[in-house]
């Protein structure tokens, strides 16, 4: 039986992976900074990352953070799995880390860097944005009584449940380096994503598109963090709304 570290591992995606690993019989730990035993903040590192990381053969390296920070937790990381001898280091990414000058981006494809250097058996998977990000932008947006998706940007969103299976399958097999980018199964507009939203969860906005100036703006409209020739992904943005918001936003319509 593989003893298995996720981190991040009470998040939106480690969650997952951890039930599925589990479900397959390995031992898992999730590593997060709230949850006990391993209650680790990566970016101090220190004994207690050590002693979650002892025995360890795989880490699935979940965590991140749009506030920074994210390159000192790896270095923390990779640090401390060279001391316990972890024989397989696993790394979700984002695809267009490396063509999208976005400083979050900019951030993660340091990360996979390092993680490539570890000195490690190493896996990354990159992939398009989660349904569930896309309605977190999307609600923010219909706050308001208009929504202001940008002109020209199209994105590809993909179920992270079956990122979570993607990725559990990379964590039992052999180190595979950068392995082919994961998309979701539709190149979509934002504002065709945007009306799917509203007609799911039964709101009534205007939706106005407005350009956006900016070189990570460019490369989005150009499409930089897509990948329409890995189209993999099988559950649709308006299937994932169906099985959300069955109801309307928090279960009723209106």
């Amino acid at each position: 039986m593989t003893t298995i570290l996720v981190t991040g591992g009470t998040g939106t995606l480690g969650r997952l992976v951890t039930d599925r690993l589990r479900a397959d019989g390995h031992e898992v730990r999730v590593l997060s900074r709230h949850s006990e035993p391993y209650a680790v903040d990566l970016r101090e590192g220190g004994r207690a990352l050590d002693t979650a990381l002892a025995g360890v053969d795989t880490v699935v390296h979940c965590a991140t953070t749009l506030r920074g920070g994210d390159e000192r937790s790896a270095a923390n990381l990779v640090a401390a799995a060279r001391r316990a001898g972890v024989a397989h280091l696993v790394y979700i990414s984002i695809v267009g880390v490396d063509r999208v000058p976005y400083g979050y981006y900019r951030s993660k494809l340091a990360v996979e860097k390092a993680v490539e250097e570890s000195g490690l058996g190493w896996t990354v998977l990159r992939t398009t944005q989660f349904h569930d990000l896309v309605v977190g932008v999307l609600r923010v947006l219909t706050r308001v009584p208009f929504v202001v998706p940008s002109l020209g940007v199209r994105d590809q969103p993909v179920e992270v449940a079956e990122v979570a299976d993607r990725l559990a399958a990379l964590a039992v097999g052999a180190p595979a380096g950068r392995v082919p980018d994961m998309g979701g199964p539709e190149v979509r507009t934002f504002g065709s994503l945007a009306r799917a939203y509203l007609d799911a969860t039964g709101r009534h906005r205007a939706v106005v598109n407005v350009p956006l100036a900016g070189k990570a703006y460019r490369a989005f409209r150009e499409g930089g963090h897509l990948a329409p020739g890995h189209a993999v992904g099988k559950v649709t943005f308006e299937e994932y709304l169906a099985a959300r918001f069955g109801g309307g936003e928090d279960g009723r319509r209106g």
